[in-house]
This record gives structure tokens, sequence and C-alpha cells, in this order.
């Protein structure tokens, strides 16, 4: 085994040490702050006040001019990385160029609820990139002590957990800041019984009710108290049926601005009342000047009606993860400046299902963060969602987080090259391994780059191999092909063996049954009976076996990485594909036996998925997947009714 480097850190150590401590079999090294052995290296640390960050290497001697604790971590890791690259000697200049830059992980909406040892693990890579940001995005993955039913039966965060990730992250400079939801997506919520008397449809709370703001106040206490940051996001975005449902009976039709208005007016009293800085999406206020729809990104002009409602001590966030011209991201900047100055959030997407889109990511940030440092923007977010079941896991961000930290010590474009480097000596993994991963949902017929949010290994793992209602839209593709040749790349991928595992699994389920569907009907049509014959006795259980061992794998990782409580509903997705994968090989058996006169499901036609023709994109929803029965029924009554 390698000897470890002994390094003598001294000069501006004290606030640092517990978080170099930290970081020691991180990047292989043994910490001194007493100069009483012979050491391999004598490092001092200097603060300064401006934003620079200088590192230099002369031979047994090494400086980091830092201004802050996450630059001084940065400064380490990249002077680990050109040790680790033999250099003896180097002088490296770094500007911070946002003062707040981070991610913010969807802890709710996908049942992902990431666990402490992951999350000390992610910060810790974060503070070597120099973030100095996290967020939990947490719709009711936290306790409040006086409410029950909120969150219950799902994986949440106690004070305590909080408390600690908040301790441990301060070592590094990295700020924890707590980011809820105070109007709107609290559906996990509002859904039981006790809520139905203060909430205006399944997803909003009731604007002017007393008990909503009693409510609001108890989660606005909850989860901020275990934070030691002042700041908070209050959310409030995509309330699209605001006013519409509970509301709209017993007042009538009340304009949304006007709605808008009077709540933030009583949640920002609360606020206030905490001693709080409060953040908050900004695009209802955008959506409410929009006469022709809902559109968020439209060519609108401010009115000062609008302006007027915003308080100036709230700040607003505008998050754009859709667009790649740096002139559109700077005249949207621009707009928000009429309210006050505006926190960037761009979006890292892993959101769509198994694979991340690291092309649309890039092809988004890369205009985006050029725009916020054009325009002097001080604070940015990487917001990673977990829409519909965070199929993706969240070790698939880290070479996007790494493109936002780059950015955040860059002036102009990105050295993609270094980028690269530098990931790879973080993370003991090639870049380019991980964006392999891009071919998962990247398949033959997919636009160069997936602009458009083609998400294909969703609906080609979980639709029915006998229903295929996506079919249509992969006739005569050769997916099978596609993601054999993926998982033998994926074979040799060297390093994450748990994660890269799964995509390897996957892929060989994919290899059989991407085109499965396609080829039963036809040979069903065609009245090939022997190829039908093999699909049930030998294709359809060899999926199905596959599949049991990308299920067993899934579920290894993500008890690792996250909380427990949410993998029941993948539990629930694995054993409807493997129980509808064996009835398909007994109806096939059945049919060739001359027990059933046909197959219903391969006489009907295949149409295009949801009226579109080409390929699908953005079908992220499973229950609209499976099958065109009724999953889950909503009643036809609002469910305040109810």
């Amino acid at each position: 085994m390698k000897n470890k480097l002994k390094v003598f850190f001294y000069g501006d150590v004290t606030d640092l040490e517990k978080g170099i401590g930290e970081l020691q079999n991180e990047l292989g090294f043994e910490a001194f702050f007493q100069s009483c052995a012979k050491f391999d290296l004598k490092l001092k640390a200097e603060k300064t006040r401006d934003n620079s960050l200088t590192v230099k290497l002369e031979g047994e001697d090494a400086l980091i001019s830092y201004s802050s604790q996450s630059s001084f971590f940065r400064g380490l890791g990249i002077l680990f990385f050109e040790i680790s690259e033999n250099k003896k000697s180097l002088e490296r200049h770094e500007r911070a160029m946002f003062d707040l830059n981070g991610p913010m992980f969807d802890v709710s909406q996908g049942n992902a609820v990431i666990n402490i040892p992951t999350l000390k693990y992610i910060i810790r890579k974060m503070a070597l990139m120099g973030l100095n940001m996290l967020m939990l995005y947490c719709e009711d993955s936290y306790d409040v002590p006086t409410q029950p039913y909120f969150g219950y039966m799902r994986s949440r965060y106690s004070a305590e957990d909080i408390r600690e990730l908040d301790r441990y992250a301060m070592l590094f400079g990295v700020e924890m800041i707590p980011c809820i939801q105070t109007l709107a997506h609290l559906q996990c919520v509002l859904k039981w019984k006790p809520y139905k008397e203060f909430s205006d449809d399944m997803d909003t709370l009731l604007v002017g009710d007393e008990r909503t703001y009693e409510f609001i106040s108890q989660m606005i206490l909850s989860a901020s108290e275990p934070f030691s940051s002042n700041r908070i996001h209050i959310g409030m975005d995509e309330a699209m049926m605001l006013g519409q449902g509970k509301y709209l009976e017993r007042n009538g039709l009340v304009p949304k601005a006007q709605l808008l208005k009077e709540h933030l007016e009583r949640v920002m009293e609360i606020v206030r009342a905490e001693g709080l800085k409060p953040m908050m999406w900004s695009d209802m206020f955008m959506r409410v000047l929009n006469e022709k729809g809902s559109d968020y990104y439209s060519d609108t002009v401010v009115t000062e009606e609008v302006k007027n409602s915003v308080p100036s001590d709230v700040s607003l966030v505008y998050w754009d993860y859709y667009h790649d011209d740096v002139q559109f991201y700077e005249k949207m900047i621009d707009k928000h400046r009429i309210f006050s100055e505006p926190v960037f959030a761009g979006g890292i997407w892993t959101w769509m299902g198994f694979g991340p889109n690291y092309s649309k990511t890039v092809k988004t940030t890369d205009p985006a963060l050029i725009a916020c440092k054009n325009k002097g923007i001080k604070e940015v977010i990487a917001t990673v969602w977990g829409d519909n079941g965070t199929e993706c896991s969240i070790f698939a961000t880290f070479p996007m987080l790494c493109l936002f930290a780059e950015h955040g010590y860059t002036s102009g474009e990105v050295d993609k090259n270094r980028l690269k480097d530098y990931f790879g000596f973080l993370f003991g993994c090639d870049y380019d391994s991980f964006m392999l991963l891009q071919g998962i949902d990247e398949v033959p017929g997919v636009c160069e780059g997936n602009w458009r949010d083609h998400n294909c290994s969703k609906p080609l793992l979980w639709q029915d191999v006998l229903s295929g209602l996506c079919d249509f839209n992969f006739c005569d593709l050769p997916l099978n092909e596609h993601y054999s040749e993926l998982s033998s790349r994926l074979e040799g991928v060297k390093g994450f063996e748990e994660f890269f595992d799964i995509y390897r699994k996957l892929t060989r389920v994919l290899s059989l049954k991407a085109e499965a569907g396609l080829r039963l009907r036809r040979a069903y049509l065609d009245k090939d009976r022997e190829l039908m014959a093999r699909y049930a006795d030998e294709l359809l259980p060899e999926i199905s076996r596959l599949t049991r061992e990308l299920r067993l794998c899934h579920m290894k990782h993500w008890f690792n990485i996250y909380k427990p409580l949410g993998w029941d509903i993948f539990d629930m997705r694995y054993g409807a594909l493997l129980a509808r994968l064996d009835s398909a090989s007994r109806q096939i058996r059945m049919y060739l036996d001359g027990e059933l006169e046909s197959i219903p499901e391969l006489d009907e036609p295949r149409i295009p998925y949801n009226g579109d023709e080409g390929m699908v994109h953005y079908t992220n929803y499973y229950g609209k997947l499976v099958s065109a029965s009724r999953i889950d029924p909503k009643p036809v009554y609002p469910h305040y009714l109810g």
C-alpha cells in the first residue's frame, strides 16, 4: 500500500483543521498542525479579502491563498490533483464568480431521501469542487412534530439528522439552506383527511384560511430551526390551480395575482417573525402576467402592480433549464431585476427515468451560467429533481456538479478537458464512462443531443409486453442491438461498480425486451407459432430472470444511498413487470395449446402514443405507460368533499 503523504499545515488554518481531517482519506495524506516531524510537504494557508484563489507548489513547499473555506478546499483538491500528476511546480490563479453555488436535491417527489453517510460523501466532494451551498428540497421529508400525518410512513429527516448534516457541512464552508413548499406541490400531505378543510385542491393550500397559516407557521419553524443559516426557500412555484377549487366555491373568481399577493404577505409575516431571509421561485409572478396562458418564459412586460406585489425582502429564484441562448437568459435576468436581485437555478437533467441527459444539461447550463457571469448574478443553484420515482441515482449528477463548480471559478467558458481530468481525480472514475449513460435514452431515432427530452428506456422497461402502448413509436428501430452494444461497453467501466452495475443489468434486460412486444405481435399476426412458443418458453422467462437481477442490484444501491421508505414503489413496479411477463408467457402458451381463441392485446392495432408520431419524449409518468386502464382512479368529485 502506498504511504500517505505527510503534510504540515500552517498559517490561517484554525477554521480549517476539522475539514482537513475529514479529507485525509479522500486525498491520501496525513495532516499535521505542529512542526515536530519530517514532512513530505509544508502547506501554508493564507486568508485574503477578495474572491481570489491561488495555489502554488514549489518542491516541498505549497501555498493556498483563499478567500473562503470552500475556496480553500477547492485549492486543496487542485493541489493534490497536480501532485497526483507528478507536478513538482505549479502556480494557478482563480477567482470565485459566484458567492453561492451548489445543488438542490429533491428528496420528496421521487421518494428518495438521501441518507446521512451519502450526503456527507457528497459534501466532501462538493468541498473539493469549491461548491458552498446545499439545499434538500422537502415537501414532506422533514419532521413537523405537531403534524403526525406530515411525512407519515415516508422517509424523512429528523431535526437531529439536519443538525448533524449542517454541522458537517460547516466544516467545509458549505451553507445548508432549508427548501420547502408553502402553497402548492403538497399532494403527499394534502391527501390525508386532516388537511382537507384548508386545502384548495389536492395539491394546493387554501389561501386566506387561518388554519393554512397556522400550518405554514409550524412547517417553517420545524424546517428552519435545525439549520445554522437564517435563509429559507419557501417554494410557491407551479400553483396552477390556485383559487380554482374550494376557494372558488366559497369566494367566487379572484385573480391569481391578487391571491398570490395576499398569500405571500401572510407567509412573509411568519418568516419575518422567525428572523429568516426568504427566497422563492419566481414563475407564478411571470405566469400571472401572461394573458395567453401560463407560460413562464413568455415575452411579457412586468406591470407596476405585479412589481409592487413582491416584497423587497424576498429573493426571486429564476429557474430555467430549457434554453440554449445566452441572450435569452440575459433578457430573463433583466426582467427579474425589475423586482430585485435574483437567484438563478439551472438543472441537472436526471429526472426523466434511469438515464441522465447530460447533453441537454451541458447545452443549457453553459449559456445560462455565462449569462449569469455576464450579468453579475452572484447566487446560482443546480436543481436535481426526482420526478416520478427517482430512477436515476444521485451519483449520476456528479459530472454536472463539476460543471457548475468549474463555471464558478471560470470567467468565461469552461475548459472541458480540465473538467474531465479533475473529475477523474476526485471520483476515481473516468468522466467519459459516465457519459456512456447518455446511451440509455439516446437510442437510434433520437435527435443528437437529446434536446427534446427523449427518455426511451422508461417506457421500454415498464410498458406491458403484450399491450405495448409506445410500440408504434419504436417500430423498425434496432433497439435490441443498441442496448446489447451499450451493455458491452459498460462492462469495461472501472469504478462505481454498484452504480454502473444497475446500468449493465438494465441494458441486458432491454437488449431482449425493447423489441419484444413488436416482434411478438408480428409473429402472432403472421401465425408464426414457432417464434411465439420461443417467446413463451424461453425469451420472456429470460427477460424475467434478468429483471430479477436488475431489481436486486437496484435495491442494494437504493438501500446503500437512500433511506429505505420509498423503495416500495419500485417493488410495485418491478413486481408488476414480472407478473405481466409471467402472464404473457402463460397467455401465449394457452393460445398455442388451443385454450384461447385469440390474444386480444395483440389483435389491437398499434397507434402513436398520446397522438404523437415519432420518438416518444417526456413520457415520465409510470401510470400512463403501463396500461390504458385506470391504475389509481381519481374520484370525479373534488377531494375536499370526500
